[in-house]
């Protein structure tokens, strides 16, 4: 399998470390807008570097991209950045008839006149569009395969396949313990991606409705992680498992709730309040003349960088998938969840928690499509795909998951 990995941030970073130690490719181009991030993740490889090449690609530039598949002969493209890109990717692989796996679907856009209600664009709906053409084609797009989405979707199916006879709510739940020594305001994954997924209309999926929205930070509820992590408190937040988990599982009701914190929660509500959450460009002065700029853009460079941040990082992090329902006639609850330390991490791949455990997935995802223990055609979520073999690999990653009866 030869790869291009688009996008050497932190999660691109991670997944270069984590792929590194496996055999089942033969290449790893790592392209990034930014030639210097994409050199110093191959450099940081030291004498695992031999099958990694570095090279610089605007993501935005669907022929570019296109041309640097084509030139490397690749057969898939990771893309890890952020969701903007997704669909100049998208159709980059397609063109060039490569397979395709993201850690993020295509963007949403709210309902215009009832946002709080109705869908609008959701996500993915941009992806899901092209399936025809790609199952024509004969050729896989893997949707929404990092940790949430995507191990938390493996979650689902493995449920569905194994623990229940039937479902009766599927709940994401996504919470930590960390602490970043030094900062009061230091998310831990992409403040834009953050912004994004936060303060758009959560979608809510129930059987006899379909796909809904409700307000941003809505139904808090107290949910009690496991391994020291303790309660947090959880929100309704927009996230792809909603309009994933539902087209292959059958739940009477699918939700993701997102432990943010009250002070997080009321740091994005300010965002939003000053407009500082906005993609658009406004124009400011500069001393150069006035400056076309995108406030999140603007919050973004203000804040650290996340994949910077693992030294001053203490705590664990936890993806998991709650499920109710019924196996052989009795009432059953579960949670299957993935917790991550950020000393571990940080100790046995010098990433921080957060990035690592994003990361690890698709490389378990790569490895099962080179073996051939996941095949498919068409655009195609995690739980199109057998569980077990996913949860296995994963558990021989070094990094187990874990299951709690509730």
């Amino acid at each position: 399998m030869r790869v291009l990995l688009v996008g050497a941030g932190g999660v691109g970073t991670a997944i270069t470390r984590i792929a590194a130690r496996r055999p089942f490719f033969d290449v790893m181009v790592v392209a990034d807008y930014d030639p210097a991030r994409a050199e110093a993740a191959v450099t940081a490889l030291g004498d695992r570097a031999d099958r990694f090449r570095a090279e610089r690609v605007d993501a935005s530039d669907e022929s570019a991209v296109t041309t640097l598949l084509e030139r490397h002969a690749c057969d898939v493209l990771l893309n890890a950045t952020d969701p903007r890109f997704v669909m100049p990717l998208f159709r980059a692989a397609r063109s060039a008839g490569a397979a395709y796996v993201d850690m993020a679907m295509s963007l949403s856009r709210p309902h215009p006149e009832r946002p709080y209600k109705e869908c609008g664009v959701k996500l993915g709906d941009e992806q899901f569009a092209q399936a025809e053409e790609w199952e024509k084609a004969g050729a896989l797009a893997l949707v929404g395969m990092g940790v949430e989405p995507g191990l938390s979707d493996v979650f689902a199916r493995h449920a569905a396949d194994e623990l229940f006879d039937e479902i009766e709510e599927i709940g994401v739940r996504d919470g930590a313990d960390l602490t970043v020594d030094g900062y009061d305001f230091a998310p831990s994954f992409s403040i834009w991606t953050t912004i994004e997924e936060c303060l758009n209309p959560p979608v809510v999926y129930e059987a006899d409705r379909g796909w809904f929205t409700t307000e941003p930070f809505s139904e808090p509820e107290v949910f009690d992680f496991p391994e020291g992590i303790g309660p947090v408190e959880c929100v309704n937040v927009e996230h792809e498992e909603v309009l994933l988990v539902p087209r292959w599982v059958g739940a009477r009701r699918v939700t993701f709730k997102y432990g943010l914190g009250r002070e997080f929660v009321e740091t994005l509500k300010t965002l939003h309040l000053l407009g500082l959450d906005r993609t658009a460009p406004v124009t400011v002065p500069s001393a150069a003349g006035p400056v076309a700029v995108s406030p999140r853009d603007v919050v973004a460079a203000c804040l650290p960088d996340p994949a910077t941040l693992g030294e001053r990082m203490h705590g664990k992090t936890c993806a998991g998938t709650w499920v109710k329902g019924v196996k052989d006639g009795a009432p059953r609850e579960v949670y299957l969840y993935h917790v991550v330390d950020n000393q571990w991490s940080m100790a046995e791949y010098g990433c921080q928690a957060v990035v690592w455990q994003t990361a690890v997935n698709p490389v378990v995802a790569l490895e099962l499509l080179a073996t051939g223990a996941w095949s498919g055609a068409g655009v195609l979520g995690p739980e199109a795909f057998p569980a077990r073999p996913f949860l296995d690999l994963l558990t021989a990653y070094g990094s187990p998951w874990g299951l709690r009866e509730q």
